[in-house]
C-alpha cells in the first residue's frame, strides 16, 4: 500500500480532538487510510459504513443509545453526509464523555456535510483533506512524472495494470459521479447537460471563468452554471484558483481560473486515451499548468495561500503564494525546458515585492536568471516548498 503523506497528522490530530472529519473526492483512498488505522491505534477501533443498509439502520434507529456502546473505542463512520442528523448525536455523545480520538467521520465533502457539521461539532472537530496520491507519494521521478501527470492520482486509475484500464476507469468515474453522486449530493440537473458543462469546462481548463459564456451555451441561467461550479469545488473536483487584489493602481483582473483538481479527469473528458499523446495535444500547456498547480497545493506549509495575479492589460503569474497578505512569491510554469520569461513577469515582480520567484519547467536544471528568480523542475520545486515561509 502507497503510504498517504497525511497518515501522521490524521493520528496527530485524533490524539487532541474528539472528531476529526476527514474529507476528499470519492474514491480518493479516505476508507482506506481509516482502517490502516485498525492495527495502529491505541484503542480498539469499529468501522460503520453508511451505504451499507446494516451499517445505516444501526446508526440511523437510535444513534445515541447505538454509539454511547463504544465510548471507549475510536468509530469510524464511512460516508457520513448520508445521515446528517447524526452530528447533533455525535456532539451529545462528545460532551458527556470528551477524549480525544472517539470519533473518525469520512465523508466526500457534500456542502451539507460540512454546514452540518460545522455548526453541530464547532469547537468538537478538526478537518482535514485527502487529495489523489501526489507525485511524492508515488516516488517524485522523472519516470513516474509523465505517468503520473496523464494518469492522475486517483488511487484505481494510477494504480491499474495497463493505460487502458485506467482510461477506463477514469471514465467509469465520471458517468458515475454525474448520474450518481450530484444528484445525491444535492444537484437535481439533467445528467447529459451535466456532461455537456463538464466537456466544455475541460475545454476551457485554466481559462478566467466566465458563467454567462457557459449559460449561453447550455441554455441556462448564469446562477445555475455557478451552482454547477460550485457542486464541482465542494466535491474536489474542480479546483478554483482565485485572484489576489492588492492596494495598486492597476485594474486587476477580479474572475477566478478554474481547472480540474485531478489531471487525469481531465485526461478522460478531453479524450487522451494514451500517455505518448498528451504532450502533443492542443491542451498540453494548459493540462501542465493545472497539474503544477494542483501538485504544490497538495504541499502548501501552513498559513501559505495560492493565488494568480493578472492585470488588465495581460501581465499575470501562473501561481502566486501569500502568506498572510504579503505576497512571498511568483511562480511562472512552462512545459518546456526553454525558458523566456515575459515582460509581465519582471512587472508583476516589481508591482508585488516578491524577493523568491521561480519558473517551474518539466525537468530543467536548477539555475538563476538573476539573483531573485530561480528556474527548475517541477521535481525540484516541490522539495523545497515546505520550507517556503521560513526564509
Amino acid at each position: 500500500m502507497i503510504a498517504r503523506s497525511i497518515a501522521h497528522r490524521l493520528t496527530e490530530l485524533l490524539s487532541f480532538f474528539p472528531a476529526v472529519t476527514l474529507t476528499g473526492a470519492r474514491q480518493v483512498g479516505k476508507t482506506t487510510l481509516a482502517k490502516s488505522l485498525t492495527d495502529k491505534y491505541a484503542k480498539p477501533v469499529r468501522y460503520f459504513d453508511l451505504e451499507r443498509l446494516e451499517d445505516y439502520q444501526r446508526l440511523s434507529n437510535d444513534p445515541g443509545f447505538f454509539l454511547g456502546q463504544f465510548q471507549d473505542e475510536l468509530v469510524i463512520i464511512d460516508e457520513v453526509q448520508r445521515l446528517p442528523e447524526l452530528f447533533t448525536e455525535l456532539r451529545a455523545l462528545i460532551d458527556e464523555h470528551r477524549v480525544p480520538g472517539r470519533f473518525l467521520l469520512l465523508g466526500s465533502a457534500s456542502p451539507l456535510l460540512m454546514r452540518k457539521s460545522s455548526e453541530s461539532l464547532a469547537g468538537r472537530v478538526a478537518y482535514l483533506t485527502l487529495y489523489p496520491f501526489s507525485l511524492e507519494e508515488i516516488g517524485a521521478s522523472k519516470e513516474h512524472l509523465k505517468s503520473h501527470w496523464w494518469r492522475g492520482g486517483f488511487p484505481d486509475s494510477w494504480l491499474a495494470p495497463s493505460e487502458e484500464w485506467s482510461f477506463e476507469w477514469r471514465e467509469e468515474f465520471i458517468k458515475t459521479y454525474v448520474e450518481r453522486d450530484l444528484p445525491f449530493l444535492g444537484l437535481q440537473t439533467d445528467p447529459i447537460r451535466f456532461r455537456t458543462f463538464l466537456q466544455m469546462l475541460s475545454a476551457q481548463h485554466g481559462n478566467l471563468w466566465n458563467a454567462a459564456t457557459f449559460a449561453r451555451s447550455l441554455g441556462i441561467s448564469g446562477n445555475t452554471v455557478k451552482r454547477y461550479l460550485n457542486f464541482l469545488e465542494a466535491s474536489f473536483i474542480a479546483l478554483v484558483l482565485r485572484p489576489f487584489h492588492t492596494n495598486i493602481k492597476k485594474r486587476l483582473v477580479k474572475s477566478p481560473k478554474v481547472y480540474f483538481s485531478d489531471s487525469g479527469l481531465l485526461h478522460a473528458l478531453l479524450g487522451i486515451r494514451q500517455s505518448k499523446d498528451l504532450p502533443v495535444h492542443p491542451s498540453a500547456g494548459a493540462s501542465w499548468e493545472g497539474y503544477v498547480i494542483s501538485e504544490c497545493l497538495k504541499h502548501l506549509p501552513k498559513g501559505i495561500d495560492p493565488y494568480f495575479f493578472r492585470t488588465s492589460d495581460g501581465a499575470e503569474c501562473d501561481l502566486l503564494l501569500v502568506q498572510g497578505n504579503t505576497p512571498l512569491a511568483c511562480i511562472e510554469i512552462k512545459l518546456g525546458n526553454v525558458v523566456k520569461p515575459s515582460r509581465g513577469f519582471y512587472n508583476i515582480i516589481e508591482i508585488l515585492g516578491t524577493k523568491q520567484n521561480f519558473i517551474l519547467t518539466y525537468d530543467s536544471d536548477t539555475w538563476q536568471i538573476r539573483p531573485d528568480i530561480s528556474v527548475m523542475s517541477l521535481i525540484s520545486f516541490l522539495k523545497k516548498l515546505p520550507e517556503l515561509g521560513e526564509q
